[in-house]
């Protein structure tokens, strides 16, 4: 059931009726509806799963009461690690076995021994990165006491399960979370009006933008030894629009959705494309999973305390494993690695947290270099984003080396395809309008609101008549 879809157009509205006029007499019956709405949004997917994730739930909060309850240290770390492990086990077989087995095949078979693993092929948990995630920060913060334990199963089942982010996040925190499902929710109108806007927009992101962009960089990328260098460089683009416009889209739909029932998420993206450095982009993106392996890797490593090689092994480990975490193939670690690269220079410099104002620009020299570094990050993200849509490390390879090296900047693509000057100039309305609203977490709502309301829907109405559905991007991490 995809947030783009008919069925949950008619799912939603259900629930919403359900939650405010059946059954909110209190929380316990309002975290009812959410957790049977949420567990039945899942089996949508594949039922066979709902039991991963019920152990997942049971184990963490288990193993969370009996580190409360330890006297010991080494109790407590026992079933620290014991939930760790187990998690991440489960994390493992489902999503990398197959990964590790083949690549270690390959590695024997380059030393002239033949070797035929035995690969599980299984079927990926929608979410699984997500929720087992979800779990490990509430299991790592009750044991170093930063909250207490929550004895009540039906409110932390829902902290875990809860349809909005259930499948591709943000990534909840128990310490925000927790605590309004703790609590009766009441109807507030401006909130869910906010959402709807909220809503709306993520799905102008992800059917206008992302799923427009979606037909010409799959286009490039699949045909890249055909094309030119100024081709290839729009591929780049294309798919960098593709992925903001679907994962961000997604999270506001996520976000405006938890509105209507009277539940605030974590804030996941702010507008990441205009960051003036590296370091600045990833505190824009995908928020919710850098502050986690900040939080719960990257700092208990040391962070940047220590001596240089420190600072630099732990930038290496957080950029990989968080280049890993979105899959098994040598393509997400070294799209790791390559923003671990770009990041360096800014931490051996002491320049990480240079730019954490907001952006003001005036008619002056220090726009002017603003604006160069904009577009600067801007385009060494694209290059990064090669590895991440290519198939394969030869696939990505191949992409850069005829971009690099074919010289041709004519406009073969713009030229030859249907609709591609349009949709540039689509992206440039798109650029600017979240130019002028970067302050705000949707630019639907304000003056004009009815206008741009109005606009939003006869644009969603107009390309979701060609868009088939794509899957969400992040569905598969």
């Amino acid at each position: 059931m995809f947030f783009n879809s008919l069925s949950f157009a008619v799912f939603l509205p259900i629930v919403f009726l359900l939650y405010w006029f059946v059954f909110s007499r209190n929380k316990s019956t309002q975290n009812a509806v959410l957790i049977a709405a949420s567990y039945f949004f899942y089996a949508c997917w594949d039922w066979r799963f709902l039991f991963l994730l019920l152990f997942s739930t049971g184990l963490d909060f288990a193993s969370a009461l009996m580190m409360e309850k330890a006297k010991e240290t080494n109790q407590r770390k026992l079933w620290l690690w014991l939930t760790i492990g187990i998690n991440l086990g489960f994390l493992g077989v489902f999503k990398y076995y197959d990964f590790f087995a083949a690549s270690f095949a390959e590695a024997l078979q380059t030393l002239g021994f033949q070797v035929h693993p035995v690969l599980l092929q299984l079927v990926l948990p929608v979410g699984i990165s997500f929720y087992t995630f979800h779990g490990l920060s509430y299991v790592i913060d009750i044991y170093y006491k930063r909250i207490q334990a929550e004895r009540n199963f039906v409110d932390y089942s829902l902290f875990v399960c809860y349809f909005p982010l259930l499948v591709a996040g943000p990534i909840e925190r128990a310490t925000h979370l927790l605590p309004q499902v703790k609590q009766k929710r009441h109807f507030d109108f401006n909130l869910a009006k906010e959402g709807v806007y909220q809503m709306i927009w993520g799905l102008v992101k992800k059917i206008v933008i992302a799923d427009s962009c979606a037909t010409y960089a799959n286009a490039i990328f699949d045909n890249h030894a055909s094309m030119n260098s100024a081709s290839l460089l729009l591929g780049s683009m294309y798919f960098a629009f593709q992925i903001y416009g679907d994962f961000s889209g997604y999270s506001d739909i996520a976000l405006g959705t938890s509105k209507l029932f009277g539940i605030q998420l974590l804030k996941n993206f702010n507008y990441p494309y205009f960051s003036r450095d590296i370091a600045e982009f990833w505190r824009r993106w995908h928020i919710s999973l850098s502050s986690w392996f900040r939080d719960y890797l990257y700092i208990p490593l040391g962070g940047s305390k220590g001596n240089k090689a420190l600072k630099v092994r732990n930038t290496f480990i957080i950029f990989i494993v968080s280049g890993f975490w979105h899959g098994a193939n040598w393509t997400f670690l070294v799209w790791g690695a390559l923003n671990a690269f770009y990041f360096l220079p800014l931490l051996l410099r002491n320049k990480n947290r240079s730019n954490l104002d907001e952006i003001i620009l005036k008619r002056d020299i220090a726009s002017i270099k603003v604006i160069g570094n904009i577009i600067g990050t801007f385009l060494l993200t694209c290059f990064a984003w090669i590895f991440f849509r290519a198939n394969s490390l030869t696939h990505a390879l191949d992409y850069i080396k005829k971009m690099l090296t074919d010289g041709q900047f004519s406009l073969q693509y713009l030229a030859n395809q249907r609709y591609s000057q349009e949709l540039v100039g689509l992206l440039l309305i798109f650029i600017l309008v979240e130019w002028w609203n970067r302050a705000k977490i949707e630019p639907l709502s304000g003056k004009y609101s009815t206008v741009k309301l109005a606009l939003a829907l006869l644009a969603l109405l107009a390309f979701g008549v060609y868009t088939d559905y794509k899957q969400f991007i992040y569905f598969q991490f």
